[in-house]
């Protein structure tokens, strides 16, 4: 059988030394295990704010686990801690700025903080990888507000093939990426 494989950190000093629970990975699975339609499975981490250490895990769920998509949490707001775009930026081949763009502006319409935001997105190899901020409920606005291009954008970086439960969240692909339908 053949399942997308997803990567999700968590990235946070107190939650890596169990001082604080992790809200973040969770609000994560539970929103991609809503929205995919497709076999998956997830692949989790809870690690410190450390820069190597982030471009250390991006790269081992990238490279050795194979993951589709890699989703991180934490992290990327202006504190000398948050280094979790430098790390992202680092180890990526492409940066997505419309990911990024996406994810302000729909956050902008709740808090005028999320100008303070600096997570990003970008490609290793034959995963996505996206920044999204520590807050559950900012999770799942970003990820509704840019998920839409995600499977497309793993199909052209010749990652799994990902459905969505329509009534949750429409993937858009262009007509000539739709897979085929077998016909009887």
């Amino acid at each position: 059988m053949q399942y997308i494989k997803i990567g999700f950190v968590t990235i946070s000093d107190r939650a890596s030394r169990g001082e604080y629970e992790d809200l973040g990975g969770p609000a994560m699975q539970e929103w991609i295990g809503q929205a995919l339609k497709s076999e998956w499975q997830g692949v989790s981490r809870v690690i410190a704010d450390e820069r190597e250490l982030i471009e250390q895990t991006l790269c081992e769920l990238a490279d050795q686990q194979a993951c589709d998509l890699i989703l991180t949490t934490g992290g990327t707001g202006p504190a000398k801690r948050d280094v979790t775009p430098e790390a992202t930026e680092a180890v990526c081949d492409k940066i997505l700025d419309g990911f990024a763009e996406q994810m302000r502006a729909v956050s902008l319409q709740f808090v005028p903080t999320a100008i303070l935001s600096r997570q990003i997105a970008g490609t290793r190899g034959h995963s996505l990888i996206i920044n999204l901020p520590g807050k559950p409920s900012a999770i799942s606005d970003c990820l509704g507000a840019v998920f839409p291009a995600v499977p497309y954008c793993i199909d052209l970086i010749e990652g799994g093939y990902i459905e969505t439960h329509e009534d949750f969240i429409k993937a858009f692909r262009p007509k000539h990426a739709q897979k085929p339908t077998l016909e009887k």
